[in-house]
């Protein structure tokens, strides 16, 4: 349906919708074993396994189930039980998949991290969460290999592929303490799953601080529930209409609300239909896991798993050759494949049906190439990890406005508020924040249980009721929400969400450097940069010396110098571009850096530059 001419039904969903939560939920029931259960389970297609240098592969959700049995009884053996930690540290491949539904069964807790962390940065959530079993490929071993000694409750590192063999990538020694492939096949593939409440924990997910060291965000098995609505909203998705009121092959109701059951639910290879999804989104990151991996597998369908770098050209042969129909891109990823391929059609065979976007404003013209050129209005949604996917466009039952947040998601009520927790005005900016209970006195099920081991900054989280984002936006009359910056220094850069806490932490620790702060400078491309603002120390002073020319070079080496040793420590996309040496930082009465006035200085500098339009 063309944006002109779809029909505005969000006051009719929210007025219909209601949440059925059931008191036992597991996330690995309804994503896996029930759809492994069913009379197709062998044929029915969870994963499209391919990859740089991998032989493609489809794998069934009877495989994916079997699998995850075998992985289950060759944690229990390690004397993993229910609650306690196991850090996923896998790219996109089918084991990574194998591994969430394995602990989640267990009742464990499943802790994703990025194959991008660096050893300070691995060595910190792996200490904090006291996981006790790590399972990482090629990608990351060496980091773990590094960390390994400081890390008192990692009893056990699994290794797939490379990573078990003693040898990785340019003939780097591996060191699992066990191959994943061997422990898999000692196992029978039945294993009887824990018992777990809704509002057991699930995962731990380490979100970037804007001071101080990242917070662990505790998620329960309901979150997925809560998930449901904006999944379905904002990928326009099939075999789901909140109008219908009918039960589809997926355990879901529309006006009914959405539900979990985990009844054995009869179906068939036709009931697929032809969707298959794919994103780029790294699935140990929320964008990736919550938003396409594990909403994908409850619903049945197939995902598609590339393990390699994302370019334009590949992410269009993605879509051709797996005839993907739902996606999620980052506005960054949009916008370097319009630039690729202006007029994609001539090249590629496409069949998408939506797209949703995340992380910065999709803008006007990405807006108008997915319209003209995919041929899909492109839904925009906000969330994070704390309370995902909350706010978003949807195209199939609501006008999508190009640059808007968009509107609270069926279930959720958000609104924006001020600093005694008041709703805003209309027009004015304020904080979003969505109720502990939807429009109907409901309890939401999208609600995190707090921040591992942090009960004050779980506190900090909330007034009284209404759960902050720290994100500031606007509200216009018709209920859609304009987005107008952070309230605290958390910052986008190429699609990351950055945190200048950790990276001025690592900064500092450099010997030339006495004090750092991290802020986004704007760019045309990629929306903004990371700049650090750097303090020297007074020896590294004394040795840049004062003449010009020997300075510069100096601080260029220093610069280079600074981006390694970051780059080394924290993730690639986390070093600052920009480096620029100061005499001091501006600060406030009480010692905090004030990073705005710094924010404030690069934004007049890029208007000046012509980078962003005259204020």
């Amino acid at each position: 349906m063309a944006p002109s001419q779809t029909r505005d039904l969000y006051e009719q969903l929210h007025g219909g919708f209601r949440w059925l939560v059931p008191e036992e939920f597991n996330i690995a029931e309804v994503c896996s074993r029930r759809w492994a259960q069913a009379a197709d389970g062998a044929q029915r297609i969870a994963m499209h396994a391919d990859g740089a240098g991998v032989e493609p592969r489809s794998h069934s959700y009877a495989e994916l189930h079997h699998q995850a049995n075998r992985l289950s009884n060759a944690l229990a053996q390690l004397r993993v039980g229910k609650g306690d930690k196991v850090a996923v540290v896998l790219p996109q491949r089918f084991e990574t998949a194998v591994a969430y539904m394995a602990v989640l069964q267990m009742g464990a807790v499943a802790m994703p991290l990025s194959t991008l962390f660096g050893p300070e940065a691995l060595e910190f959530r792996l200490n904090d969460s006291g996981a006790k079993v790590a399972i990482c490929d090629d990608a990351s071993i060496v980091n773990i290999q590094n960390i390994r000694g400081n890390c008192e409750a990692l009893w056990h590192v699994i290794g797939v592929g490379d990573s078990a063999n003693g040898e990785v990538g340019g003939g780097a020694a591996g060191m699992a303490d066990l191959d994943y492939a061997v422990i898999t096949a000692e196992q029978p593939p039945e294993y009887a799953p824990v018992a777990t409440r809704a509002d057991d924990p699930a995962l731990l997910v380490y979100t970037s601080g804007t001071t101080g060291n990242p917070k662990g965000a505790l998620i329960p098995h309901r979150a997925l529930i809560g998930n449901l609505t904006g999944f379905v909203c904002s990928q326009n998705w099939f075999g789901f209409d909140p109008r219908s009121g009918q039960r589809t092959p997926s355990p879901v109701r529309g006006r009914a609300g959405v539900g979990a059951s985990t009844q054995r639910t009869k179906s068939s290879a036709g009931d697929q239909s032809t969707a298959v999804l794919w994103s780029p989104a790294d699935w140990t990151w929320t964008g990736g896991l919550m938003d396409a991996l594990l909403p994908t597998l409850y619903f049945g369908r197939p995902i598609v798993a590339w393990n390699g770098r994302f370019s334009p050209q590949t992410a269009f042969e993605l879509l051709q050759k797996y005839e993907v129909t739902h996606t999620f891109l980052f506005p960054t990823a949009l916008k370097a494949m319009m630039k690729a391929f202006p007029q994609p059609k001539k090249f590629f065979k496409l069949k998408l049906q939506a797209i949703m976007s995340a992380g910065e404003a999709v803008g006007d013209a990405v807006f108008s190439y997915c319209e003209k050129q995919l041929g899909v209005t492109v839904n925009e949604m906000f969330g994070q990890t704390e309370v995902n996917y909350i706010v978003g466009n949807c195209s199939l039952f609501w006008p999508a406005r190009a640059g808007s947040m968009g509107k609270g998601y069926p279930g959720h009520r958000v609104a924006v508020i001020d600093e005694q927790g008041r709703e805003c005005p209309v027009g004015t900016v304020g904080e979003v924040a969505i109720h502990r209970r939807d429009r109907h006195g409901d309890p939401d099920p999208i609600f995190f249980l707090g921040y591992w081991k942090n009960e004050a900054g779980t506190r900090e989280k909330y007034t009284g009721d209404w759960c902050r984002t720290g994100d500031l936006a606007r509200r216009d009359a018709d209920g859609y929400l304009w987005y107008q910056g952070r309230a605290d220094d958390m910052f986008k850069a190429a699609g990351y969400r950055i945190g200048p806490g950790e990276i001025e932490n690592c900064l500092v620790k450099h010997p030339a450097v006495a004090n750092a702060a991290v802020v986004p400078k704007p760019d045309r491309d990629r929306g903004a940069l990371v700049k650090a603002y750097v303090v020297l120390t007074p020896e590294a002073a004394a040795e840049r010396g004062d003449e010009r020319a020997s300075r510069m070079e100096w601080e260029t080496r220093l610069m280079i110098d600074l981006q390694r040793h970051v780059k080394g420590k924290l993730a690639p996309y986390e070093y600052p571009k920009e480096i620029e040496f100061v005499a001091s930082l501006p600060m406030t009465t009480t010692g905090k850096v004030q990073r705005r006035v710094l924010r404030l200085r690069e934004e007049e500098r890029a208007r000046q530059e012509g980078v962003l339009p005259s204020a």
